[in-house]
């Protein structure tokens, strides 16, 4: 689905990266989404911007017609026991169709008699086509399995969290997904080796991530003995969720799961896990893109995309090298509070090691993070009304990530709520090792995950109205991680963080986000080892070894995606300033959120237009 104006990986990564569940349309198998697409030609479009619109959302409503799995995240039940289609000739035949819905855009709408929301839509979807369509040169450059999104890990995910089951039809199309994994993981076995023969390979420490995820799928019931494998058991969860009278039928349904997993997700895997045994036999201990093909051109594309700029890497590795600076300092101001005696990197290890900053490694400390962290969400919530205007509808769970794939997965992250708010929007917090989770930092990342972080923006954004579905569906990494470590600093300016060490927290949480931008430069661009990037992110970061361990690798196998947090977050810092400085007693915080918020995720530079064209108005 590469020619529509938000890809399935993307939707992935938000919803992520993101359905409408159980409404009377799709019950009867028509889409409320499709039914929004038959209105829309029904009703004669008069104006130039109505006219434009209703291509948006014909288009959009044709590439989620193409893809089984973006419905899904959706809610939608159309295509509700297939997989996508993952081929070199459907890449192909997207990347022609994305070219010629460029040059429908351009020859067929007259911009300049767009109203002004219209003319957004316009350039932002112009601006999309254009980078799929550049992003086309680049498609061997990823690496299809690796520990962060691997498909190893996310197809059962997807299942597990995405698959809902009101219906006996439902556990049918569960099944036939369980039929289909062989040809799906076939298809993308095909890219892994089309990766290799361009040059193309994960460093030599991703294959052990890979293969644990691969092997804990296949542990347990029907595959060895013992306890219901992972999808077996959620298969059976669902299955009890029915309430099914028909014990034959139920009896029945169980079989068939069981003959799925079996003849299709075990061989599946086990291939994968021959291929990667070969692959990982000969790759390297690099991990750069500078490695890749056209590695330095493949990089600067990468920040261009993740951060929405042209700032070059070496303008990113000394903007993270100050802004490590400055933050130190900062937190040397909480070492006078707490009248620690010692210096930066004895505080550091201090907080590492000192057990009144963990939970226990027990279920009842697992079971009180979660808790707690939901517990600082639910305060929160009392004082948006302070500092926001427009709230987000859709109620927000903090959920443990699941045991098949904590040890790979990242510290944390946030799955959207379904549009009709039939799912919640999920805080998934990764209590594999809880000495990776310090009390200090559990209050910034609450609030960078839930409210008024990523919840807050992308559910609002979902919620929007009057605006095309590319766009309550889409996003900009500089914006979205960039609202997201913007609202850690927030709270403190509402008065939160009292306890210093919980500062601290939130300190160690920027930090962390601003030596990303020296670590991900240095790896991608200076040549930088896994080792050295290892050191220096030790070093100059106050988190366990673990950690930063597991980040470094996740920098590695993401390029330039992690200097986009900084980056957005100093923008918005910065507008900020500037309205305030332009507006004086006439700035309002809830006013200037709103301006931030009331179009969706926007690229910086538009986001900029956007703040000045209220600062005008405001005068």
């Amino acid at each position: 689905m590469k020619s529509t104006l938000i890809t399935t990986t993307a939707v992935i990564a938000l919803l992520a990266l993101s359905g409408c569940g159980e409404d009377k349309a799709s019950q009867k198998g028509e889409t409320a989404a499709q039914a929004g697409a038959t209105v829309a030609e029904a009703t004669a479009p008069v104006t130039e911007s109505e006219r434009l619109n209703v291509h948006f959302e014909k288009t959009f409503m044709r590439d989620v017609m193409d893809s089984p799995e973006f419905q899904t995240y959706l809610g939608m039940k159309k295509d509700y026991g297939k997989w996508d289609e993952r081929t070199e000739e459907k890449a192909a035949a997207d990347h022609a169709r994305t070219i010629a819905d460029l040059k429908t855009l351009q020859e067929d709408f007259d911009y300049e008699k767009l109203d002004e929301a219209t003319k957004l839509s316009y350039r932002l979807a112009e601006r999309q086509l254009k980078e799929q369509i550049e992003g086309y040169k680049w498609r061997y450059h990823g690496y299809p399995v690796n520990q962060m999104f691997g498909w190893q890990s996310s197809l059962p995910s997807f299942l597990i969290n995405f698959h809902r089951v009101t219906s006996v039809e439902d556990l049918e199309a569960y099944i036939s997904r369980l039929e289909g994994v062989q040809a799906t993981a076939d298809q993308r076995m095909e890219m892994m080796k089309r990766n290799q023969e361009k040059g193309v390979l994960p460093p030599k420490f991703v294959f052990a991530y890979v293969m644990d995820d691969a092997r804990n799928v296949l542990k347990g019931a029907p595959f060895t003995e013992g306890e219901d494998s992972t999808l077996m058991a959620d298969f059976k969860k669902k299955l009890t969720g029915l309430k099914l009278e028909d014990a034959d039928k139920a009896a029945e349904l169980t079989k068939r799961a069981e003959a799925a997993l079996l003849s299709s997700v075990k061989p599946a895997y086990e291939s994968l896990m021959t291929l990667l045994e070969a692959q990982e036999a000969v790759a390297t201990t690099e991990d750069g893109a500078w490695k890749l093909p056209d590695g330095e051109e493949f990089y600067t594309y990468r920040l261009r995309q993740m951060t929405s700029t042209d700032m070059t890497a070496d303008e990113i590795h000394q903007l993270g090298l100050d802004e490590v600076a400055r933050i130190h300092n900062e937190m040397r101001d909480i070492m006078k509070q707490v009248k620690f005696d010692g210096t930066l990197q004895e505080f550091f290890e201090f907080t590492r090691t000192d057990k009144q900053f963990y939970y226990p490694e027990t279920d009842e400390g697992k079971t009180a993070y979660l808790k707690d962290a939901t517990d600082l969400i639910n305060i929160m919530k009392e004082h948006l009304d302070e500092v926001f205007i427009t709230k987000p509808k859709a109620d927000l769970i903090v959920k443990q990530v699941e045991a098949f794939r904590e040890k790979s997965a990242g510290k944390a992250f946030y799955n959207r709520p379904a549009p009709d708010g039939s799912r919640p929007g999920i805080y998934y917090a990764n209590l594999y090792k809880m000495t990776d989770m310090p009390t200090y930092q559990m209050e910034a990342l609450a609030y960078h995950e839930g409210i008024p972080g990523h919840h807050m923006q992308l559910a609002i954004q979902q919620e929007l109205q009057d605006i095309p579905k590319f766009r309550k569906f889409g996003g900009y990494t500089a914006y979205t991680e960039g609202w997201g470590l913007y609202s850690e600093y927030l709270p403190k300016e509402m008065g939160f963080y009292s306890d210093p060490y919980s500062d601290f927290g939130r300190l160690a949480m920027e930090i962390w986000r601003a030596c990303r931008l020296v670590v991900d430069t240095g790896i991608h661009y200076k040549k930088w080892t896994r080792e050295q990037a290892i050191e220096y992110l030790a070093a100059n970061t106050p988190n366990p070894h673990g950690d930063v361990v597991k980040a470094i690798e996740r920098y590695i196998v993401m390029p330039g995606q992690a200097t986009a947090y900084k980056i957005g977050m100093n923008k918005i810092l910065e507008l900020r300033a500037h309205a305030k400085a332009e507006l004086g007693d006439k700035f309002d915080i809830r006013k200037y959120h709103e301006v931030v918020l009331r179009d969706g995720a926007l690229p910086l530079a538009i986001l900029e237009e956007k703040v000045n064209e209220w600062i005008a108005s405001q005068k």
